[in-house]
């Protein structure tokens, strides 16, 4: 089919229809949380006891009571209900990268023909989906169907809206009928436990008695694409895909810097205003939205949470997007990669700690060379970072990231880490034995008495790095767009745990030979930040020179998913898992399993797609341009080279077509890793010679005769 879109039709076909927008007084009185089952809300209608029972487990970590379930159960229904609820669902997070959810019914039938509404403390509490064809990684076989769904009191029960009805979602956890955890949660709820323990062995020595619990805390800046969906439905790479797997660079794409921080398009704010309060109602606290650097890229940012709590919002504000963008004939492109050339998409998953007394524990204050509290946690993370920079590349492996990942637009795959120059000025004189900072906080002249003199901070930004201090937070800069952040936070967690114990151990060791506490904190940051500095880089991650340097200092270069992911299951790892207590070796090994099998199926499907489209649309509508030009029946030089130019090129696809059939119906082997590397070694490198032919064919072929909506119109037209 010829690409026959009128591109001046497809910018004016979305309409307003049934968008009402809350003034910001309802947003901070009336709709923030409004469909939330919050603790307030709980108050009201559980009796003092049984509240009491219920924040203990919520805000305290306490074993769940389960003889409130019933009590509770009745004022999650009911309120459910007064919300427009028909139905509830168990809503987790399988090991797709997704969420899941199976809904039933609060209507019961009763023996004389009358029906009752029901939802008793049982069906709160537990669930039993099938688990059979969920990935499992081998924990489970596919005739062993049972799981279970076990509620999470610390993630509040919230309302899904659609267009005729509502639903109950209740936050769980996802485990087989052998006990093994089957989704993302449950490792993540572990670790929370495992960091909470070891921070609070740490402030016990810095004489905190206080303070009784330690919750890692994040906020999540999400990276996407919008593009109309008439486009989009005419692109079967993308609808199969989520990526462009052809596509020549159009004249303009992002070098004139002017799209980001940009003005936002109407259509777009719209959009954005839409989902927002939407989110708002879910009570996600959402902070900052804004164009990103390639056209068609936009940004949202939500204010810290914890990360339990994050990291499920953080799965609902993709949900959102998705469906709203479709209310205004657009479509959220969530892949790292969707468009070559351009900037691709993460993830920032900006992570700390924080007490129960609301203490920072990675806030600097205004004179960090005397905060030794705050130095040996960032000595612990220094140590983690280096010590572990296998599974901070593996967390954040795919096929869809590796598109990403090194290229001048986000961090590359050498993990490192950002102090600032005021920070690694402290460390550096603690190892000189010197102390203090030379590095001094002052304001900053613009040049008019106009403007006001800004504050000026000690240090920089650097967004090429992987691993930056921002201020009072870690920004972990090379999550995927697609990807969920629980693994990503349960890996931070779970190695902060590690190096936190390790300080504290070699603490507690020079306490106990009679050392004061003073000196034992500073022989012990000099010592693991003599041990651990190879890892600080606040340079260009992107530079030749830094992978030179990296290689020189002995860090790892994982460059490739697959070079990652098998990194998984060594000794070390699994050792750090099961000793915390987050994820057992048959559960570790599960995930590797699943991560081999998901980035084999996801190249698979690409490669299938590719010499289809190829074969059926592309070189049909090359052949076709080609008799038009060969049937013109004149002779000039510039016609026959033309002409031939476009048969030599046609040739190459057809021939590149031939090579790629081969390589898919190759497959790799029985196993999922063999097949896993067959994708990497020989189906991308045979998909990239189809797409290099096609991408010149659409340089040479007639506009009239090109199947696909071009970049050009997909990154521009909204």
């Amino acid at each position: 089919m010829a690409n026959n879109v009128d591109v001046s039709t497809v910018a004016r076909n979305w309409r307003l229809d049934g968008v009402t927008v809350p003034s910001p007084s309802d947003v901070v009185n009336e709709v923030f949380a409004s469909d939330v089952l919050t603790m307030e809300e709980l108050r009201q209608r559980l009796s003092k006891p049984v509240w009491k029972s219920l924040l203990a487990t919520t805000e305290r970590g306490a074993t769940l009571d389960p003889a409130i379930a019933d009590t509770v159960a009745l004022a999650m229904k009911t309120w459910a209900m007064e919300k427009g609820a028909t139905h509830y669902t168990h809503w987790f997070q399988p090991l797709t990268g997704l969420t899941a959810e199976k809904h039933d019914s609060f209507v019961t039938p009763t023996s004389d023909g009358s029906a009752i509404s029901q939802f008793s403390g049982k069906e709160l509490i537990q669930g039993e989906p099938d688990a059979s064809s969920l990935p499992s990684g081998g924990l489970r076989a596919t005739f062993e169907a049972r799981g279970y769904t076990a509620w999470d009191p610390t993630s509040p029960a919230f309302i899904m809206r659609h267009s005729n009805g509502a639903t109950l979602c209740i936050p769980t956890a996802f485990a087989s009928w052998t006990g093994e955890a089957l989704d993302n949660k449950t490792p993540l709820m572990r670790s929370m436990e495992c960091v909470n323990t070891a921070a609070l062995r740490a402030l016990r020595l810095f004489g905190d008695q206080e303070s009784q619990r330690v919750v890692a805390t994040v906020g999540v800046e999400q990276e996407y694409f919008l593009i109309d969906e008439e486009f989009y439905f005419r692109r079967p790479d993308l609808v199969m895909s989520g990526r462009t797997l052809f596509g020549a660079q159009p004249p303009k794409g992002q070098e004139l810097e002017d799209h980001y921080f940009g003005s936002i398009p109407d259509r777009v704010l719209t959009f954005m205003t839409d989902a927002e309060h939407q989110l708002y109602a879910l009570g996600i606290p959402v902070k900052t939205r804004h164009n990103e650097v390639a056209p068609g890229q936009f940004e949202i940012a939500p204010i810290f949470e914890q990360a339990n709590i994050a990291a499920d919002h953080q799965q609902l504000l993709m949900q959102v997007f998705k469906n709203t963008a479709r209310k205004y004939g657009m479509v959220c492109l969530l892949h790292e990669k969707p468009f070559a050339g351009v900037n691709g998409s993460g993830k920032h998953v900006n992570w700390s700690m924080s007490t129960d007394t609301g203490n920072n524990l990675l806030e600097p204050g205004d004179t960090p060379q005397d905060n030794m509290q705050f130095l040996f946690f960032c000595a612990a993370m220094v140590k983690a970072v280096d010590d572990h920079q296998d599974l901070l590349r593996t967390c954040v492996a795919s096929a869809s990231n590796d598109h990403r990942l090194g290229a001048n637009e986000a961090p590359p795959a050498i993990m490192s880490m950002f102090l600032g120059e005021q920070l690694t000025d402290i460390f550096d004189r603690i190892l000189s034995g010197r102390g203090g900072s030379s590095k001094k906080a002052g304001f900053l002249g613009l040049g008019t008495q106009v403007l006001p003199a800004l504050p000026q901070h000690t240090g920089d930004r650097n967004r090429t790095s992987p691993f930056a201090f921002t201020g009072n937070k870690f920004e972990f800069r090379a999550v995927g767009s697609s990807q969920s952040v629980s693994f990503p936070i349960t890996v931070l967690n779970v190695i902060a745990t590690d190096a936190i114990n390790d300080l504290s151990h070699r603490v507690e060791k020079r306490l106990k030979k009679g050392q004061a506490l003073e000196t034992a904190l500073a022989d012990v940051v000099k010592e693991v930040y003599a041990a651990h500095k190879r890892i600080l880089f606040n340079g260009d991650g992107y530079s030749a020179e830094w992978h030179r340097e990296a290689a020189e200092r002995g860090l790892l270069a994982l460059r490739t998913a697959i070079d990652a992911i098998e990194t998984l299951v060594s000794s070390k790892n699994t050792d750090l898992f099961s000793s915390n207590n987050v994820l057992s070796a048959r559960e570790l090994e599960a995930r590797q399993e699943v991560m081999f099998e998901q980035y084999f199926k996801t190249v698979n499907i690409e490669g299938e797609t590719t010499e289809w489209i190829a074969q059926t649309q592309i070189l049909p509508s090359a052949m076709r341009s080609l008799r038009e030009m060969t049937a013109i029946g004149v002779s000039l030089p510039a016609i026959d080279r033309a002409t031939a130019q476009l048969a030599e090129v046609t040739n190459e696809l057809a021939l590149a077509i031939e090579a790629l059939r081969a390589q898919n119906n190759e497959l790799g082997g029985d196993t999922v890793h063999s097949k896993a590397h067959h994708m990497l070694a020989s189906v991308l490198p045979a998909m990239q010679r189809v797409r290099k032919a096609a991408d010149s064919l659409e340089r040479l072929a007639a506009y009239d005769h090109w199947p696909l909506p071009s970049y050009r119109e997909m990154l521009f037209v909204k």
